[in-house]
């Protein structure tokens, strides 16, 4: 069993030029969250001190064993919790994610330029005995609200102290890792409340689902953070934690560590096409390292209503409003442009890769007035491959100059050996002479 702080990736549970245009090109490869194991997912629409979360879960195994638990800055009732659409966070990754893309000499003997949060249907009613009540009273523990919502049975619970918590939790089966106490100790001490799930196997059987949906909770405070310390107990090894942020105003960044863009706009061999996730997660390593495993990246800053070039067509309006984005249409009536792109909804990704070690405290975030945009993006040039009627010694010259400076580039990015890359690279003088035809043909040309 998983038991995780905010889902928050702790399931505790590229006459031609040699520099390619900005922003242009035909995508043809992405780095989305299936690259990496134990990748959770987060969206916070943030407006104000208003918070819409949707927590993406990563939890393998039976389904009976599934629990959450979450620490969260106010009571919530009922109406203040939903059961979300994965496809929709699946849609974001895609349109959000790092992206390769290519571009193709022109003939280099040719002259020219180139150019409502939907309800659940059930009703809300209790899920916890007098017996279970009694026992947490006893302990200190005040169960201040109880729901199904599609399939979770959902408990509010308070408590005295920490203590008493843990022992609560324990004897009704969330199996939470050592060292919970002191963590959940300084929640209680930041007035703080929790927000406990598990899976309703009766509900579950009843709706049809194979998989558990997405959880979404919306509440009000001044508190702009992910909880994530909870998550890191237990977990073995590193986790990977990718966080969507939708607001009006720009883009987001963490207030109490760094934010740092990846390198972007690099030109990479042409290779890089079939291995572009061996390249993408052995890039991201190495960034992690050199930022001594402390940072929080950006991989995505855009706004919502266009891309270029998209990995995935920006989600629709009826598709953010799911999201919990309240300040936008709702796509019904009179009004209707669901199928849309949003208007003024701007999304930041952030990347992080974290541990208990190089991030003792939850992420704290701030909206930023940034609006400019920026993306994870890698080029690939492909050479002319097509029949000269020229002479192209000065062209082969140039691609063999880039094609040496790629790989470089490459071997900076990754820490791949730079002798293996020029293996894989057709330099130009390893292909074979292009037919220059009779002389005649190239007097005017």
């Amino acid at each position: 069993m998983r038991i995780f702080a905010i889902i928050a990736a702790a399931t505790i549970t590229i006459v031609v030029t040699a520099t390619a245009q900005a922003f242009c090109g035909f995508y043809v490869a992405r780095a989305d969250t299936s690259l990496f194991n134990k990748a959770s997912q987060v969206v916070l629409v943030r407006d104000d001190d208003r918070t819409v979360i949707t927590m993406a879960n990563d939890f393998e195994g039976e389904v009976k064993d599934f629990a959450v638990v979450i620490p969260v800055p106010t009571l919530i009732e009922r109406e203040q919790i939903n059961v979300g659409d994965r496809r929709i966070v699946q849609h974001l990754d895609a349109y959000t994610a790092p992206r390769l893309v290519e571009y193709h000499d022109a003939d280099p003997c040719m002259r020219y330029e180139r150019y409502k949060m939907s309800q659940d249907s059930a009703l809300p009613r209790s899920v916890v005995s007098e017996e279970v009540r009694r026992n947490g009273r006893s302990l200190g523990v005040t169960i201040e609200a109880s729901y199904t919502v599609g399939e979770y049975d959902v408990l509010i619970l308070s408590a005295d102290d920490s203590g008493g918590l843990i022992k609560w939790l324990k004897k009704n089966d969330y199996k939470l890792p050592r060292g919970a106490e002191r963590v959940v100790d300084s929640y209680l001490k930041q007035d703080m409340r929790f927000f406990v799930a598990k899976v309703n196997l009766e509900e579950q059987s009843k709706l049809g689902y194979q998989y558990l949906r997405p959880l979404q909770v919306a509440y009000e405070s001044n508190k702009f953070m992910l909880p994530i310390r909870l998550g890191t107990l237990n977990a073995k090894g590193k986790q990977e934690l990718y966080v969507y942020a939708l607001t009006r105003t720009g883009r987001i960044e963490t207030t109490n560590y760094r934010t740092v863009k990846l390198p972007s706009d690099i030109e990479v061999p042409e290779f890089v096409q079939a291995e572009f996730g061996e390249f993408y997660r052995d890039m991201f390593s190495k960034q992690v390292a050199a930022e001594n495993e402390r940072a929080v990246f950006l991989e995505y800053a855009w706004d919502m209503n266009w891309c270029d070039p998209c990995a995935a067509d920006p989600l629709s309006q009826q598709e953010l409003r799911k999201l919990g984005v309240f300040w936008i249409g709702d796509g019904q009536g009179e009004n209707k442009i669901a199928s849309m792109p949003a208007q003024n909804v701007f999304v930041t990704r952030l990347h992080v890769r974290y541990d208990s070690e190089h991030f003792p405290e939850d992420l704290v975030f701030q909206e930023t007035g940034d609006r400019q945009n920026y993306q994870g993006r890698y080029v690939i040039r492909h050479p002319w491959k097509g029949e000269a009627t020229c002479d192209v010694t000065d062209y082969q010259a140039e691609v063999r100059e880039r094609q040496e400076r790629e790989a470089q580039q490459l071997a900076n990015l990754t820490g791949w050996d730079i002798e293996d890359i020029r293996k894989k690279i057709p330099f130009p003088e390893d292909t074979q002479e292009p037919n220059k035809g009779p002389w005649w043909k190239r007097l005017w040309s």
